[in-house]
């Protein structure tokens, strides 16, 4: 399929609710778990921008469309995330879909808190996919691994039966994600950033993707857009960025909406996806090196001889 095919056929869905609801929404299965997950998961930042009545429309929309994996974070909107997902899901629909949700703190009791606290305000009594949120250092790392480090909480909350299976997320160093790889052979995915100039630098879809993929883990995709950052500078459309991450070997991609009509489109775009050839990824990626790349549009990303410290921001990883 073309470009131009592909765009019609994603605005063609976008016009039609009916249709955009009745067409299959494509799934697969979250690496050696037992989840099969739509290949379009709600983010659980941007969906709180247009206030508390619009994200609880963007979860219950998402549902009726074939979404059944939806994203948060104990620290996203100081915990009003977790809230929203526990109101929005309440009258039995939290049985309908699968939850993931993330800890910050990287030792063993913090991070255990946080897991207890997003589980009050999501009001169930488990998630189906808890991570250790946004690893940007090897000093994170470091405190993770060590005696009374995080590493023990996601391993005894997954024994306790209150987290299904765990991971670990992180978007500034894919070094940092290949050395939690290679240290604990216990992680079920691993989520990182998949977009159409992340291969110019510093790679994760380079560089972490093949080694989740080898270990059979859970490939999540995020940041398709650079938060934004590649539509707003002119390097590539919407579109673009959908399509080339869906054609990356990921089981799901975090895509972020603040609007119901956000989520339509985004949705339509996944109904009526094809994969890029080998040609057209080429071209693509030959056209973008040209262009704006690394931490200019990814400014998430750390730069060569930074110093060695989380940007801890408080936005999506």
């Amino acid at each position: 399929m073309d470009r131009r095919t592909f765009l019609q056929l994603t605005a063609a869905l976008a016009a039609d609710a009916h249709a955009l609801a009745a067409a299959g929404m494509p799934a697969r299965k979250l690496g050696r778990t037992d989840l099969t997950v739509s290949r379009i998961t709600v983010g659980g930042y941007h969906f709180l921008a247009g206030g508390e009545e619009e994200a609880i429309r963007i979860v219950h929309r998402a549902i009726d469309l074939g979404i059944n994996f939806f994203d948060c974070a104990h620290k996203y909107r100081g915990g009003r995330s977790d809230e929203v997902y526990g109101k929005a899901l309440a009258g039995g629909l939290r049985r309908r879909v699968l939850l993931m949700s993330k800890a910050e703190r990287r030792d063993r009791a913090g991070a255990m808190r946080q897991l207890e606290e997003t589980l009050r305000r999501m009001r169930t009594d488990y998630l189906d996919l808890w991570q250790c949120h946004e690893v940007s250092t090897q000093d994170e790392v470091d405190r993770i691994l060590a005696p009374g480090g995080a590493l023990e909480a996601f391993a005894e909350a997954k024994k306790q039966g209150k987290a299904r299976y765990i991971g670990f997320t992180g978007h500034r160093d894919p070094a940092v994600h290949e050395r939690l790889l290679e240290a604990f052979d216990g992680w079920d995915t691993v989520q990182h950033p998949v977009n159409l100039i992340d291969p110019h630098y510093l790679s994760f879809t380079r560089r972490v993707l093949p080694r989740v993929r080898e270990r059979g883990l859970g490939a999540i995709g995020m940041k398709s857009n650079a938060m934004g950052s590649i539509t707003r500078n002119g390097v590539a459309r919407i579109a673009e960025c959908l399509r080339f991450a869906w054609s990356q070997p990921i089981d799901t991609l975090v895509s972020g909406v603040e609007t119901v009509g956000q989520l339509e489109e985004n949705v339509a775009a996944c109904k009526a996806f094809q994969p890029m050839s080998e040609a057209e990824i080429s071209e693509l990626l030959q056209r973008t090196r040209r262009g704006r790349h690394g931490p200019e549009i990814e400014r998430y990303k750390k730069r060569r001889g930074s110093a060695a410290s989380s940007h801890g921001d408080g936005e999506p990883a």
